[in-house]
Parts: C-alpha cells; structure tokens; sequence
C-alpha cells in the first residue's frame, strides 16, 4: 500500500510531485529546498541559512508521517556550491545525529536557485 504525505508545515509541491509517498514501512520524501512554507519564499540568505530552513521543511514531512530525524536510513544532499560542504555539514549533524547513510554532491543549479536541496529516506517500522 502507499500513502501520499502532505503538511503544509513544508512547502507545497511546486511541480507534479507529492512531498512524500510512504510505501510499506518506508517514508520516500521529496527533495527540500530552503522555502518557508507559510510564505512560500526564500527568505534565508546564506548556506547556513538555508541548510537550517531546508532541514526544518525535511522534518516537517517526517512528523506527519509519525517519525523524526532518527529514522532516516539514507539522505542524498544537493549543493549549488562544494565550497559550502564544511559549513553544510555543520548544520546538518544537528538534525542527522543518527548520521544516516548519505550521498552528498554539487550540481550545476538547484530549484529557485537556492544554495542546498535534501531529500530522505526513512524507516517507520
């Protein structure tokens, strides 16, 4: 069985695509990126900024699907820069304490044109 995730505790879908999709015991949750879901902005400026907001968004969408940071089992983390991985990284172990497996890599451009996008995957058994 699958079941869609919705909150509007993170940003809307801006594309053809569910902020999340439960499939059996696992949460697949779609890329974050640093808006603010009651404004529906980037309002954060620098990598630590938006690596903060973008990891909020994240566990937004686990807490409807009835977990938190410690049941992610995979990341895959997107930079616009790899000059920003130290202070990425910086932000992110305060949410990923478990420290997930993760995939972490810089790309040409990103959604908005944001610093940082994450997605996760977790388990809710």
């Amino acid at each position: 069985m699958m079941k869609k995730i919705a909150t509007d505790k993170a940003p809307a879908a801006i594309g053809p695509y569910s902020q999340g999709i439960v499939a059996g015991d696992f949460l697949f949750a779609s890329g974050q990126i640093p808006i603010v879901p009651a404004t529906g902005q980037i309002e954060a400026v620098t990598i630590e900024e938006q690596s903060k907001q973008a990891m909020e968004n994240v566990g937004a969408i686990l807490a409807e699907a009835g977990v938190s940071y410690d049941k992610v089992v995979k990341t895959t983390c997107f930079l616009a820069d790899m000059a920003d991985f130290a202070a990425f990284n910086a932000v992110y172990e305060k949410y990923f304490t478990e420290k997930p497996a993760r995939s972490c890599v810089a790309v040409k451009q990103l959604p908005k044109n944001v610093l940082c996008e994450v997605e996760v995957i977790a388990y809710l058994g």
